[in-house]
């Protein structure tokens, strides 16, 4: 029974997803916006919005904690160098959805 799992399986073992999620993460970082599924996407929101939030302070130990998630070094420089100041004044909310149809 699935009573009480919260998240999405999206078809994938635990591994698979947190690769798929990294690789999103880091797609999105680097372009600024990426097109992906509803479901991915959903997924994707809370990640980044913790990297971001980490990325605000810009501390020696935030900057390790978001580097297991993000492995390149010039994404995660982009991350606490350009995305961490600019939301710097917000609470949350870093990230929107939009459906963009077919």
């Amino acid at each position: 029974m699935r009573h009480r799992k919260v998240g999405r399986q999206l078809r994938r073992t635990s591994e698979q997803k947190l690769a798929l999620m990294r690789s999103l993460a880091k797609a999105l970082i680097e372009r600024g916006a990426i097109e992906t599924t509803e479901a991915k996407a959903k997924e994707l929101r809370p990640f980044v919005e913790r990297l971001i939030t980490k990325a605000k302070t810009g501390t020696l130990h935030n900057r390790r904690l978001a580097g297991r998630h993000v492995a390149h070094r010039e994404t995660a420089d982009k991350l606490f160098q350009e995305i961490g100041p600019r939301f710097a004044s917000r609470k949350g909310g870093y990230t929107r959805i939009l459906k963009t149809g077919h």
